[in-house]
């Protein structure tokens, strides 16, 4: 990661800091964010996604993975699926009420860990397979060391909040491209609620 960035990421101080920055980085106008490979932005699968992952960081929910739907062969010649799912974390209980209220509207899987309270910690759901055999999961505890490598270089109050906020992650149902409607179902969630 460059000075620049290191700098970037070390003066957040509030999540909605955090958002603003991985909107950006999402964007590509930072170059590295903290937790991923430097220098490198989202993968090319996800660029259709950029515009709801950015809004959703900028309204309160800080993304830190997701994937699109996807069905078809991959790289090795070999059948991939992949289900649409997306992990965010969520320290404002509001916002995290209105998340999980549109998730299980639309039907979606969600997974809870919570480190707000040392509470909830729902198993991980496997999300990717390649020729039916599972590759990759969303969701599950996340080890102290692990949010170490996930959060490095962050101010302390704020690596404090990340490290104890509460970890949602989304996931479609279905396999392959109709899982896409999970950001649909998000798109909402970047808009101000309305109060009466």
């Amino acid at each position: 990661m460059s000075r620049a960035d290191r700098r970037r990421w070390a003066s957040a101080r509030t999540l909605g800091d955090l958002g603003e920055l991985m909107a950006l980085w999402l964007e590509g106008e930072i170059g590295s964010r903290p937790g991923y490979q430097p220098r490198y932005g989202p993968d090319e699968e996800t660029e259709h996604l950029v515009p709801v992952l950015a809004a959703l960081c900028r309204a309160g929910y800080v993304t830190t993975c997701s994937q699109p739907g996807l069905a078809g062969p991959g790289y090795d010649g070999r059948r991939w699926e992949q289900r649409a799912a997306v992990e965010l974390v969520v320290t404002d209980p509001a916002l995290e009420d209105r998340l999980l209220k549109a998730a299980h509207g639309a039907g979606l899987v969600v997974v809870v860990n919570d480190y707000v309270r040392g509470g909830v910690h729902d198993r991980p759901v496997p999300v990717t397979t390649r020729d039916g055999e599972r590759v990759t999961c969303f969701g599950g505890r996340i080890s102290r060391s692990y949010m170490a490598i996930l959060w490095p270089g962050l101010d302390g109050r704020l690596y404090q909040q990340v490290t104890h906020g509460t970890y949602i992650s989304v996931i479609a149902p279905e396999y392959g491209p109709a899982g896409e409607r999970l950001w649909e179902a998000l798109w909402p969630l970047t808009r101000t609620p309305q109060t009466c």
